[in-house]
């Protein structure tokens, strides 16, 4: 799931600073400020009046808070009942495999699990000597996530702006978390997938195939307001072109049993 709190970067910590020795105030431009006399008097000086001054406050996008919110609320809930939904899915973890096969042979850097929710696929890229670390919006999904697999990295953050450097990820895998981003925001998402990614890295992307956007109002008997959104593989693959990466391969699977829509696999790599 996404994902807009900081994460550390990986492998280089935090965010760049100003650089170390820059002047400040009004030393900004090299020049000492010119020094100001004024009379004694008997009366002392009235106080200068202040102005108040607002910091304007950035507004992140509803989709994210409301996302970030309706997983807060069904993280226990959701843990138990999806303890590892990898093993009523062989061949979603065929294409897993496949997909950390093409990391390891690319060499190209660790992946991340984007949208990595309790962390279940992180463990098995893990168990596949595939170094790994997740990303979620949901800071209780992470915290379940930690408290699951504590030899793993899992940190806060969001998908619409990874934390970390150019050219750093050997691979991306964002199993049903893209579904929460609205159609509008989504070319952003994969240009940013593309700037974080090695040359010859991998992107893994499944989601629900459909055409179909709405509104989740209640799971696990919380009322929450998650956004969905069904899409058409060919639409992917068009955005996913324009981001810079190209296609390796497409895999449609029908629903399983406790399924209503198929499912879509993309498998992209960013050229070298």
């Amino acid at each position: 799931m996404p994902g807009l709190l900081r994460i550390p970067r990986i492998p280089v910590a935090g965010r760049s600073s100003p650089p170390a020795g820059a002047p400040a105030g009004n030393a900004s431009h090299g020049l000492s400020p010119k020094p100001t006399f004024h009379r004694r008097t008997s009366e002392p000086r009235p106080p200068t009046p202040c102005r108040a001054v607002s910091s304007p406050t950035v507004s992140e996008p509803d989709f994210i808070r409301n996302t970030r919110a309706s997983y807060d609320s069904i993280a226990t809930e959701y843990a138990d009942r999806f303890p590892d939904d990898l093993e009523r899915r062989p061949l979603d973890k065929a294409l897993i495999n496949a997909f950390a096969e093409l990391v390891r042979s690319a060499g190209a850097g660790p992946v991340a699990d984007v949208g990595c929710g309790t962390g279940h696929v992180a463990a098995y890229l893990s168990s596949l000597d595939t170094p790994v670390f997740g990303i979620d919006l949901s800071p209780k999904m992470v915290a379940t996530a930690r408290q699951t697999y504590p030899d793993l990295r899992f940190h806060v953050g969001s998908m619409t702006a990874i934390d970390l450097p150019d050219d750093v990820l050997g691979g991306i895998a964002a199993l049903y978390s893209t579904i929460h981003i609205p159609d509008d925001q989504l070319p952003d998402v994969f240009t940013e997938f593309h700037r974080v990614l090695a040359p010859g890295g991998h992107l893994l992307l499944a989601f629900q195939a459909g055409d179909e956007h709405f509104e989740l109002t209640e799971r696990f008997g919380h009322a929450i307001s998650l956004p969905c959104h069904w899409r058409r593989p060919e639409n992917v693959t068009e955005l996913i072109d324009k981001a810079g990466l190209v296609m390796h391969a497409q895999v449609i699977r029908e629903p399983n049993e406790n399924e209503k829509l198929p499912r879509a696999f993309l498998l992209a790599r960013k050229p070298r």
